[in-house]
């Protein structure tokens, strides 16, 4: 007997090119049946909505309390309909055991961390005070970085570095370079962080291997990925062509109308849709996931598309084929939305405003193959 039978839904899952009103349902924690007229001990009836593999957010700042920046990951759950929590570099090697035993080992959702190369992470990081944590290079131990990753290899992705004029100061793009020996020495990916220069985006965006993240990619200008007359720049395609991976991380200060409608216009996707939600930008222009993922519906992209790049793609960047999927015997994991029409109101990183016509809203999680929330 199944646990759980979500009916009725439109079922989409880009993992599987599913576009389609079917039930699913769900046993012994995981998907136990795609089809129809399916039974279980709890039926939930979804006629109305849409149900999607659990949401993957790659970019995060979710260590609540040990963090100036962090945020609750199951309140966010329960607003924003995440199953799967990345975090982007909020620990260092010199808190990362912490960040692991009081929030990541206790949470009911899954959050899977990204270590910063910088020793005490994101350790400054509020609406009055600022500090980047990879401006003082006293604070970069390369062999305590491998040490800690080893540790926890288990757990840890990859490696987080912040460069540009907030992040890492005068210190340039020397963070990354060290970064880049901490990942090749651990053989993990690396997550690079770029805001305003210096450094110049050709010289981080260069160093980029196959699998390694770019976040805020649609950054506005300066350092943005697009020319003034709408060519994406050469080094950008190059590192596509390279397979590196380009997310979003909309954040507080790093995602931009004009740069996204600029790239979207030269057929530049990015490869996943993140939110950077810390405690600065939760109060907006990001809020979260699902705002994110309703201003590209309201840019022009399809619902399909924009759910495969916060569903299967994250998934593959994190080399975990087992998420972002409802394959059966696949992690019993599911968001439930629903898809508002009328006039919303979305503003990017400097100010520029949109009215959309649609906007995304969580209606329910299902963890563990049973129903989470709402209760």
């Amino acid at each position: 007997m199944n646990d759980l039978v979500l009916k009725g839904g439109r079922l989409i899952d880009p993992s599987q090119a599913i576009d389609k009103v079917m039930d699913i349902a769900f046993a012994d924690g995981k998907v136990s049946a795609v089809g129809g007229d399916l039974d279980g001990q709890d039926v939930r009836d979804l006629r109305g909505k849409i149900v999607t593999p659990g949401l993957i957010d790659l970019h995060t700042h979710v260590y609540w309390g040990g963090t100036s920046l962090g945020v609750e990951a199951e309140l966010l759950a329960r607003t924003g309909g995440v199953t799967t929590f990345i975090d982007a570099g909020s620990a260092g090697p010199g808190n990362f055991h912490g960040f692991r035993r009081h929030v990541i080992e206790p949470s009911p959702v899954r959050i899977l961390p990204y270590m910063n190369v910088s020793f005490p992470g994101i350790f400054a990081f509020s609406k009055t005070v600022m500090v980047g944590e990879s401006a003082d290079m006293r604070l970069i131990d390369p062999r305590e970085a491998v040490r800690v990753a080893r540790e926890h290899k288990d757990l840890i992705l990859g490696i987080k570095v912040r460069v540009g004029k907030s992040a890492s100061g005068n210190s340039g793009a020397q963070p990354l370079y060290m970064a880049l020996d901490v990942a090749e020495e651990t053989g993990l990916p690396v997550m690079a962080h770029l805001d305003n220069p210096p450094p110049a985006r050709h010289e981080v965006v260069s160093q980029l291997r196959r699998g390694d993240i770019l976040t805020h990619c649609f950054r506005p200008f300066p350092n943005a990925p697009v020319r003034a007359d709408g060519r994406v720049r050469d080094e950008i395609l190059a590192a596509r062509d390279r397979g590196v991976i380009f997310d979003i991380g909309h954040g507080g200060g790093s995602f931009g109308f004009g740069t996204t409608r600029a790239m979207l216009a030269a057929g530049f996707l990015p490869d996943v849709i993140s939110s950077d939600v810390h405690a600065v930008s939760i109060e907006g222009p990001a809020f979260d996931l699902l705002t994110t993922m309703s201003k590209f519906l309201c840019l022009g992209i399809d619902l399909s598309t924009v759910i495969k790049l916060a569903t299967v793609n994250p998934a593959a960047a994190i080399k975990r084929p087992d998420l972002g999927t409802l394959r059966v015997g696949s992690v019993g994991e599911a968001t439930v939305l629903d898809e508002k029409s009328g006039q919303f109101d979305y503003t990017d990183c400097i100010g520029e405003r949109l009215v959309g016509d649609k906007r995304l809203i969580a209606a329910g999680v299902v963890l563990a193959g049973r129903w989470w929330h709402p209760l």
